[in-house]
């Protein structure tokens, strides 16, 4: 990854928070949470590093100048998506959910919904196996295997291949209780869509879709809820959980991510109407409000 002048200028603040503390992103790593001082998650969901290293850009066109081989190769070829994939360390993130995700509810009479929480990782198709044996030891027992399927392949430059992947991969991990689920009544495959329009201009290299981060947000999360991405990158995710009445934390210790994922939340954080209105936390902002307005007149 090339260094710019946002990867070597200091940070001016360290803490970016909106919407009265109701969203919050840090410029450092998860293992910063206590100092953060953030609620615990009804839903982690993140994209990790998948450790690619300088085969990052191998079978994409943007190894070549303009995606044409016969315009040579580009200043990616060559390169890592990213700087910090080596200080990756998948047991930190299995003790930070560990930590971060709310307990388990004792079973109540009467209850009929699951409000057990749950995380979701992106990763790459081999990582599964290993985050799957780690994650048990972190109390994370049980899991599902997710598909997200494209409707393009980035793996265009594989012309010897007679098959080009258009996947990604993803678990679903809990702890010994389903996770809440806003299903309706409807069956929900592990296999999902994957939009092509980002729902945001790209600042990431691995930027996931906000229309796709909306839909797992609101199958394993209701208003109010609390959502954490530990890798935030572009603040996709915290910006899909912001629009749509949740709660929404990340930490990201690029500084060049940071800056731009910052200007992505100020550009991008509009909340639904909708979702505000089914909000505790705005209800009571509004009763209050109008409290004031009668006390005044």
């Amino acid at each position: 990854m090339k260094i710019t002048e946002k990867d070597i200028l200091p940070v001016e603040n360290p803490e970016f928070r909106m919407m009265n503390n109701r969203i919050g992103l840090f410029h450092g790593t998860m293992q910063d949470y206590k100092k953060a001082g953030i609620p615990k998650a009804q839903l982690i969901l993140t994209d990790i590093p998948y450790s690619l290293g300088d085969s990052a850009y191998g079978s994409n066109p943007s190894w070549y100048i303009g995606g044409d081989n016969k315009n040579g190769e580009s200043e990616l070829a060559g390169e890592t998506f990213f700087t910090t994939d080596e200080n990756f360390k998948p047991a930190e993130m299995m003790h930070f959910a560990a930590q971060m995700l709310r307990p388990e509810p004792r079973e109540r009479e009467g209850r009929t919904k699951s409000t057990s929480p749950c995380m979701i990782v992106f990763c790459e198709f081999e990582q599964q196996f290993h985050l799957i044996k780690l994650a048990r030891q972190y109390g994370l027992n049980h899991y599902i295997n997710l598909v997200f399927r494209k409707n393009y392949s980035a793996q265009v430059l594989k012309a010897n291949m007679k098959i080009v992947g258009n996947c990604e991969y993803g678990l679903l991990l809990y702890r010994d209780k389903l996770p809440k689920f806003n299903n309706n009544g409807k069956m929900i495959m592990n296999c999902f869509d994957y939009p092509r329009n980002l729902g945001m201009g790209r600042t990431h290299p691995t930027q996931k879709p906000i229309p796709l981060l909306q839909h797992l947000i609101e199958l394993f999360t209701d208003t109010d809820d609390v959502v954490i991405d530990p890798f935030a990158g572009s603040a996709s995710t915290l910006i899909a959980a912001a629009n749509i009445g949740r709660r929404a934390y990340g930490f990201e210790i690029s500084k060049r991510f940071y800056t731009d994922a910052c200007e992505n939340m100020r550009k991008y954080i509009q909340p639904d109407m909708f979702a505000l209105h089914e909000s505790k936390y705005f209800q009571r902002r509004m009763q209050q409000e109008s409290s004031a307005q009668t006390t005044l007149f």
